[in-house]
């Protein structure tokens, strides 16, 4: 590894199995067009290194949850089939740390359903796949009902949530959140993928 790779800051994408492919494409793409030269995307497993996306994409992971490393920048945890199968004890413990550490932590879909089960959404502005749908399967560690926001994607103290359908809202919120690119680089990179133009300079004749 050079020195180049070692100064890089690292992005932490924690994949479960059957994991959404597009809830993490447009975002490992665009940190790694726009700000390669900063950062590294890195995946984490809970235990095992190897899991299979719903459209059948087998990754195998460069961490698991014994071995993420202390520092990073942002963790973003992909959303999927598997967020409701367990209480995932340890995957509360990372957020918690995450939080602590003040790093910035992004959610999508299912995930983003999650972090209303642990309480982390009961004093941040957030959104979800469905509100009805989080407060039932949250139950009473959910009371942020006030601080929810019916829209695609939401940023608050550096903490991004997003519904299912948004995976290119919430690649824009969290590479903004980075603070590393100008947000008007982000905002050209949004408008080309969300409506397939872009601006260019014209020349002088």
């Amino acid at each position: 590894m050079n020195e180049k790779e070692i100064t890089k800051k690292n992005i932490l994408f924690l994949l479960l199995d059957k994991w959404s492919d597009w809830e993490a494409s447009y975002l490992s793409v665009g940190i790694q067009m726009l700000a390669g030269e900063n950062y590294s995307i890195k995946t984490v497993a809970i235990d095992k290194k190897e899991v299979l996306s719903i459209g059948g994409f087998k990754t195998l992971c460069d961490y698991n949850l014994s071995t993420v490393p202390e520092n990073y920048e942002a963790l973003i945890l992909i959303g999927g089939l598997s967020w409701r199968d367990h209480k995932y004890d340890e995957v509360k413990k990372i957020i918690n740390q995450c939080l602590e550490k003040k790093r910035i932590l992004g959610a999508i879909c299912d995930a983003a359903g999650f972090l209303g089960t642990i309480g982390t959404l009961n004093e941040i502005k957030h959104t979800c796949n469905n509100l009805n749908n989080l407060k039932q399967w949250a139950g009473k560690n959910y009371l942020g009902e006030d601080k929810f926001i019916p829209k695609m994607a939401v940023s608050d103290n550096n903490v991004i949530t997003a519904n299912g359908t948004a995976s290119l809202e919430f690649a824009r919120e969290v590479l903004l959140s980075l603070k590393s690119i100008p947000k008007e680089v982000v905002e050209n990179w949004y408008q080309f993928h969300k409506l397939g133009c872009y601006v260019v300079d014209i020349p002088n004749i």
